[in-house]
């Protein structure tokens, strides 16, 4: 197998070229996979025309899988979780379902799973259905981000820790999103304001939709920080715009960027994205 990566921007994102993700994949292909989703965080492969019994072959390559939350939405407690606007009939839901709101959320800036006491480490996405215009996926480099900020801002932040919650995530799209059980499952959690990358020694800031408050600081001194770092960490030069074809699969690693998706006319038109999901090396606190 004849791989080679593509660099796709300066700070973030790889194409992959040379590997069929319908056949089995060597050992040592897996290393240079590996590898190279600790160096650029985005790894895109095209034209993978794969089963979900594939699509979790292959993330099981990359580490342990965590399952689904049965509670949440998008998955039934198995290794994939759906990403869609359509119903159980292949039919659109409405913009203003519940439904569909849930997932408008995801086009806030997040890191899947860090509302868990163990963050998830990456997630791999693959496109079933994409609409014609629209709907792409934004991913910001958490990395270079922090490599970019003044030394003073480092030495202020190294060791603040800030409160993640689904809900204040949802909250921000409309109310009474999660059912009681889905919010009982997922209470607060504190994570690390910077946390390190065990595999590169480098440091990532961890901020997004998720993030609530500061413990120590002022509440809206806090809000106003993290405010403040989400807007750095998501300028231009840090950012790969994702657009999507069918059969893209996507792999991110979670610590070191951030994601969201981009609207398009969801009363118009179908997208379904089937995602895995790896389990997180361990808790930030």
């Amino acid at each position: 197998m004849s791989l080679t990566i593509r660099k796709l921007e300066e700070h973030i994102g790889a194409e992959v070229q040379g590997v069929d993700l319908t056949a089995p994949i060597d050992t040592e292909t897996f290393e240079q996979l590996r590898g190279a989703l600790c160096e650029y965080a985005v790894l895109v492969f095209h034209d993978q025309d794969i089963t979900d019994e594939q699509h979790v072959a292959f993330s099981e390559g990359f580490g342990p899988l965590e399952m689904t939350m049965p509670n949440d939405p998008i998955g039934d407690g198995g290794p994939i979780g759906i990403i869609s606007n359509l119903d159980e009939n292949g039919e659109i839901i409405p913009p203003e379902d519940p439904r569909t709101l849930y997932t408008v959320a995801n086009t806030l800036w997040h890191s899947d799973g860090s509302f868990k006491r163990v963050p998830l480490r990456g997630s791999l996405l693959y496109a079933k259905i994409v609409p014609p215009e629209g709907g792409e996926t934004e991913f910001a480099s958490l990395t270079a981000a922090y490599a970019a900020l003044p030394e003073r801002k480092k030495t202020d932040i190294e060791n603040l820790i800030a409160e993640h919650s689904i809900a204040h995530s949802r909250k921000q799209i409309a109310p009474n999103l999660m059912d009681e059980a889905f919010q009982k499952d997922t209470p607060p959690v504190d994570q690390r304001l910077v946390r390190a990358i065990p595999e590169t020694g480098k440091k990532a800031l961890l901020v997004g939709s998720y993030t609530t408050r500061i413990h120590g600081l002022p509440i809206e001194e806090g809000k106003a920080l993290l405010k403040e770092l989400l807007e750095w960490s998501t300028q231009p030069q840090f950012v790969y715009r994702h657009t999507w074809r069918v059969n893209d699969l996507v792999v991110y690693d979670n610590r070191c960027c951030l994601h969201r998706g981009r609207s398009w006319d969801r009363g118009k038109y179908k997208r379904v994205l089937h995602r895995t999901t790896l389990a997180g090396d361990g808790p930030t606190v």
